[in-house]
């Protein structure tokens, strides 16, 4: 071959494996700290799957609680309680041509312990809110989301069906902490045995309406089935076992204060099956003492207030600066075990300009238990004869607990948040002679 020739060639092969280095450079690789997931681009592939609309989740939340001091069991011991997520977000639009229209498929198995339980709580009452918000609902996996969404007349109506959880569009709120008094939809912690958090899904519709670029009014109907949360019935579809419908009305305003953002919910919910009342029987009487049913009422409702608003931008950069949060809601006093709670949350973030991705959180919250339920614990206290709170006979008297957490967000990776933090519960489970307790906590956060 000539040296021409063979120059040419080296200039072929060059600019190719050029071509081809370029190309792998844009696609990140797995444990760049550069990528949005731990596994990276998968060579580009990745991309072109949410360019022709599949968007692939995958994500995991890990986190540890342990009794430093305090607490109804002292005897200091760590726990563990963990949740995977694997679904898919489409766009119908790009794979189907159906105009303006997505859907989503998820689902969640949770695993591990709760230090809250039986460390911080009396067993016998537990607590209020829990050290370890991703505990809960059975070690399984479950279909968590399964639901179609499209928008009508301009994107001015927004029609979502399938299954899903309220909490993901009526009462929502970020999970910034790791104590659940501070994450998620609140009335769900709160509102007893109808309203299903995450990863529960019910049967349901959900109709949004944007009134203008800053407000918009929706309005929902949720199967409200106990079945669901059963074992086993991660993937139940059928509505065997339906108590009622949970119908959630909401009006969210979005505006910008001094060019930040904030947002703002009021909300209402109504249960249409049939719920306890906590102290009464059909004649009105203590059911306690008369040792009848309680009263069955043919209905349960409730109300929230949300407000988060950024209050600060940090030399001028409005992804950091200084957000305040609060969350309130108030229920049945009739039928619920809660009657109402309050919080006040303040995250900043980018606190150093080494770390503009880190943040700080601190979060105050308070949970006040029904006095009827109260009532009901003394007098089927006095019914049994017992008086003494060693007795295991001895139904604890709840009133009112108080949650506390500071924490720390140490953003290592755009695909990896780790927040260590510190967290302190007055009165677990609302009960005056358990212990306050100290809890350490550490909360991991990955995206794959």
């Amino acid at each position: 071959m000539k040296m021409k020739n063979k120059a040419r060639l080296i200039c072929q092969v060059s600019a190719a494996a050029a071509l081809v280095l370029a190309g792998n450079a844009m696609a990140a690789e797995a444990f760049s700290s550069d990528s949005k997931w731990m596994t990276g681009d998968w060579g580009g592939e990745r991309t072109k799957l949410i360019e022709q609309g599949i968007d692939i989740k995958m994500d995991y939340v890990g986190e540890v609680g342990a009794n430093l001091h305090g607490g109804f069991n002292d005897d200091k011991t760590a726990r563990y309680a963990d949740q995977f997520g694997l679904g898919a977000a489409l766009d119908l639009e790009k794979l189907l041509g159906w105009d303006n229209t997505q859907a989503k498929i998820q689902l969640t198995n949770r695993n591990g312990e709760n230090i809250s339980n039986d460390r911080i709580g009396d067993p016998r009452a537990g607590t209020l809110s829990s050290s370890q918000e991703v505990f809960g609902r059975g070690h399984m996996v479950r279909l968590t989301q399964l639901w179609i969404q499209h928008q009508f007349f301009d994107n001015k109506l927004d029609v979502k069906a399938g299954y899903f959880g309220e909490g993901e569009d009526f009462n929502t709120f970020p999970c910034e902490f790791q104590n659940l008094a501070f994450c998620g939809s609140q009335v769900g912690n709160w509102a007893t045995n109808i309203w299903y958090n995450w990863p529960v899904m019910q049967a349901a519709i959900r109709v949004k309406y944007n009134i203008n670029d800053e407000l918009y009014a929706q309005i929902g109907a949720y199967n409200q089935n106990t079945s669901q949360l059963e074992h086993g019935n991660g993937f139940k579809l059928s509505g065997s076992g339906t108590n009622g419908t949970v119908l959630p009305v909401e009006l969210v305003w979005s505006p910008k204060v001094n060019n930040l953002p904030g947002e703002y919910r009021v909300g209402y919910y109504k249960s249409t099956s049939d719920a306890n009342d906590v102290r009464e029987d059909d004649n009105g009487q203590d059911a306690a003492t008369t040792g009848n049913p309680f009263r069955v009422h043919d209905s349960k409702h409730g109300y929230w207030f949300v407000a988060q608003q950024q209050l600060t931008s940090h030399n001028g950069d409005a992804s950091r600066g200084l957000n305040i949060a609060a969350n309130a809601t108030f229920h049945d006093k009739d039928t619920n075990f809660i009657d109402n709670y309050q919080s006040l949350m303040f995250v900043y973030k980018g606190p150093f300009d080494a770390r503009p991705k880190d943040d700080v959180g601190i979060g105050f919250a308070r949970i006040h238990v029904n006095d009827d339920v109260k009532k009901n614990a003394e007098l089927t206290n006095a019914a049994n004869g017992v008086s003494d709170f060693d007795n295991p006979l001895f139904s604890p008297i709840r009133e009112t607990e108080y949650n506390y957490e500071i924490n720390y967000g140490f953003h290592v990776t755009n695909w990896l948040t780790v927040r260590p933090n510190l967290q302190y519960v007055t009165h677990p489970g609302g009960v005056d002679e358990v212990d306050n307790a100290l809890v350490a906590g550490l909360k991991i956060q990955s995206v794959f």
